[in-house]
């Protein structure tokens, strides 16, 4: 059965691996993507079916929500995020008023308990 693809951008690659490590143990194939650029390409060419955005990067994470909504992005959203919970939650209602399926915010540090109880239940509701 195939697993369901993860991509997720973030420039601190410590972050990313940890990350990429809860998907893999919740059976994502997760894909990691640190700069801008290859976020979109692969985003273009394989249509994953959830994705995670780290709002505190050299380039703006409210920009690839809004390249996502452009693109009709259906599937689920999750914002990781070390900035302030204020921060996190405009974000994740601007995705949500541009029609994306919003799944978190998660604030960092991520416990990694509260993380796999997510990307599990975000999981149990895919079609692939």
């Amino acid at each position: 059965m195939p697993q369901p693809r993860l991509l997720l951008i973030d420039d601190e690659p410590v972050l990313a691996d940890y990350l990429a490590s809860a998907a893999r143990t919740c059976g994502f194939e997760p894909v990691i993507t640190e700069r801008d650029a290859d976020f979109r390409q692969y985003f273009l060419a394989n249509r994953p079916e959830m994705i995670a955005v780290d709002l505190g990067m050299p380039v703006d994470g409210v920009e690839l929500i809004r390249f996502l909504a452009d693109h009709e992005y259906r599937g689920p959203v999750l914002i990781v995020s070390g900035f302030d919970r204020r921060v996190l939650e405009s974000a994740f209602r601007l995705g949500e008023a541009l029609g994306l399926n919003m799944a978190g915010p998660v604030e960092k540090p991520v416990r990694l308990e509260v993380l796999e109880e997510l990307l599990s239940k975000v999981k149990a509701t895919l079609v692939i």
